[in-house]
């Protein structure tokens, strides 16, 4: 139910889809006794689903049987045991994909030519995704990141693994060692063939690194590929198998002190934007600043949630439910702001008491 959202998957997402595309989302509960009515109204939200299907008559015969039986698949798909902050359901002729997000999410069952994917969007901003590359001499994972899991990524060459050759006992008997296996020379074509697939990865999808390792694998490697030598080396080995849940703890002292200095970065960008006039706070400044390609950085705290309508000429704070009521304009304005090539931080909730809980850099 959950993976990580690459770039390729989002555009996927995001492309016009046969009439009607199908978006259900539901906020979720991870404990109790907040979840006791989940699955309740997850079946209320899939039935809502599948009258607006049936009762569309844009929607021919053929296709309205399709997405209903996609709407049913899906819902034994929902793992709502594990489940997170949000929901997102999305179903089409011939498709239907279940994510779980770690960002609550407004209910909502929309038919459209695309799916909603802003929720999702800015759930992975939220993430703040990484890498971690896990190496040994004959083994080599990597690890998509986020704030709360490690997963293994699979695509591509990743994981790559190779025999290693059977020691020789003659020579340790006669020199009395045995000689690193980083030395050897088709270790190091090894650990080459790891840095290039490295990089193909990095350059399709660039995170920030963090490399796992033994210190004669870091060494070898930092001479192979200036990303992994640019990365957060972590001192371990032992892991390049994982466990998922091993490799998360092994990193979770360097990813933790990462976050920190981006906040403390961005806070800094935006004390200096404001010296120079170039600063825009809360909700309808910064909405304007990216709907008309000038925010450069938008700034936004974890949890901060506001509903809001237009009145043509602002945003105002408005009741979920009132006519126009846009319940998730903060995932609308991270959105947006990608859109335009910003660049979208989530920080600590508090942070932007001054700010109304959301500021942004501004280009112009």
């Amino acid at each position: 139910m959950h993976s990580p959202l690459s770039p390729a998957t989002l555009a996927d997402l995001r492309r016009p889809r046969h009439y009607p595309a199908v978006s259900v989302l539901m906020p979720t509960h991870r404990r109790e006794p907040d979840n006791a009515q989940d699955a309740v109204r997850l079946r209320n939200l899939i039935a809502r689903a599948k009258d607006a299907v049936q009762s569309d008559p844009e929607v021919s015969r053929a296709d309205r049987i399709d997405v209903v039986e996609h709407l049913d698949k899906a819902l034994t798909e929902v793992d709502l045991v594990h489940a997170e902050d949000g929901l997102a359901i999305f179903a089409a002729p011939g498709e239907h994909q279940v994510w779980s997000l770690d960002r609550t999410v407004p209910e909502r069952v929309l038919l459209a030519q695309t799916f909603l994917t802003r929720n999702l969007i800015a759930a992975q901003a939220a993430d703040q995704p990484y890498w971690v590359l896990a190496v040994s001499a004959d083994h080599a994972s990597l690890w998509n990141g986020g704030r709360e899991r490690v997963t293994a990524h699979t695509a591509g060459a990743f994981p790559m693994t190779r025999s290693l050759p059977e020691p020789d006992i003659e020579r340790e008997e006669q020199i009395g060692d045995r000689p690193s296996t980083f030395n050897d020379e088709e270790t190091r074509r090894y650990m080459r063939e790891v840095a290039d697939a490295l990089g193909s990865v990095l350059a399709a999808e660039p995170r920030p690194l963090y490399v796992v390792a033994e210190a004669e694998a870091l060494t070898v490697l930092d001479d192979m590929s200036p990303a992994a030598k640019e990365a957060a080396h972590v001192l371990q080995g032992g892991l390049s198998k994982g466990p998922a849940e091993a490799v998360r703890q092994a990193v979770r002292d360097a990813v933790r002190e990462r976050a920190e200095q981006d906040v403390a970065d961005v806070l800094g960008e935006l004390d200096a934007a404001r010296g120079r006039r170039a600063f825009a706070a809360g909700v309808d400044e910064v909405w304007q600043s990216v709907v008309e390609g000038r925010a450069a950085v938008v700034v936004i705290e974890d949890n901060f949630r506001t509903t809001v309508r237009d009145d043509a000429d602002h945003l105002v704070p408005a009741a979920s439910g009132d006519p126009g009521a846009r319940d998730d304009i903060v995932d609308e304005i991270a959105e947006q702001a990608l859109d335009t090539g910003a660049r979208v931080h989530f920080v600590p909730d508090g942070t932007l008491a001054d700010s109304d809980h959301l500021a942004a850099v501004l280009r112009y």
